[in-house]
């Protein structure tokens, strides 16, 4: 039985203050696998004495117990895709992926704050800065969905991809008060770490999107968003991801409708005359002159010109 089934079953047996801890277990186990007793107390607004408590009463020997269960299963969530392939996979696959799935993409709205989201896109709206988005390997679909997005929105969106002396050969391009967003998950790529810890004493603005407050990446950003990663297969995740990246999509489209306007005009006119897609919209485009295109808000610089990674 895992710790939140033991949950379930002392549900109605469980005070409010225990419930408040149950809560921090459930939605953030790397704070009980990886804190102290007065570190979850202080998480869950509550005292030490009550967490060993309800350690406890779910029939584990006192936080020590309840600690080294979570870790071990963080270990078999976590653990590489080796290991996991070796677990006996669930009869009802599908329904335990959609279960999955629903869960992801809940608990990583649970974790957004409306104000950290309403910053993150004050400075991806910022048409001054250049963005530079550089995902993991595992990560990547997360990245390309948010550059090929923000891209459409706004100039000066690149989007790291290849090898570090590709990556470095891109960045030579980055300023001070460019926006770097890096996406990664547990075992954290060393050279995505190192190029965003660079980045960040260069002066660039760093949002981490990555899986957990021990995250490396946490450390050095402005802001940081959370998503749950968590798979019923040998992988990890993604969906929970795609729908934050989405969030953050949304918010900063709010924000430069004026000149995003006119420049979602101009790409359907392109991708019209080119005959790109096999669904053309109903009335074509007539393209519209560099002259009548909106200029950027006033104040604003425009973008350089994007340095593309070579594959």
């Amino acid at each position: 039985m895992t710790v939140v089934e033991r949950i379930m079953a002392h549900a109605d047996r469980l005070t409010t203050t225990e419930r408040k801890i149950a809560s921090v277990l459930a939605d953030e186990p790397q704070i009980i696998a990886f804190g102290t007793v007065a570190q979850v107390a202080q998480r869950a607004g509550t005292s030490g004495p009550s967490v060993v408590r309800l350690a406890s009463k779910l029939g584990y020997d006192g936080f020590v117990g309840l600690q080294a269960a979570i870790q071990a299963e963080l270990a078999l969530r976590l653990g590489p895709a080796r290991d996991r392939i070796r677990q006996h996979l669930p009869d009802d696959l599908l329904g335990r992926i959609q279960t999955g799935e629903l869960d992801n993409v809940s608990s990583t709205f649970h974790n957004l704050s409306r104000e950290a989201v309403g910053r993150a896109a004050d400075l991806l709206a910022d048409l001054a800065r250049r963005v530079w988005i550089y995902p993991g390997e595992l990560t990547a679909p997360i990245g390309t969905v948010l550059a090929t997005l923000l891209g459409q929105l706004r100039p000066g969106v690149s989007l790291l991809a290849g090898s570090e002396l590709a990556i470095g050969r891109a960045l030579a391009d980055l300023a001070a008060r460019d926006v770097v967003v890096a996406i990664d998950i547990h075992r954290y790529e060393r050279s995505l770490a190192s190029a965003v810890e660079w980045a960040s004493s260069l002066g660039a603005e760093v949002l981490a999107v990555t899986d957990g407050p021990l995250s490396p990446l946490a450390g050095m950003a402005a802001e940081t968003f959370f998503f749950s990663a968590r798979g019923v297969g040998p992988f990890d995740s993604m969906v929970g991801g795609v729908a934050l990246a989405d969030v953050i999509v949304g918010a900063v489209a709010a924000r430069v409708r004026a000149t995003a306007a006119g420049r979602l005009d101009a790409i359907e006119t392109a991708w019209t005359s080119w005959k790109a897609l096999v669904a053309e919209p109903a009335v074509a485009l007539e393209p519209i002159p560099l002259h009548e295109r909106p200029a950027p808000p006033e104040g604003s610089e425009p973008a350089r010109p994007r340095t593309a990674a070579p594959d």
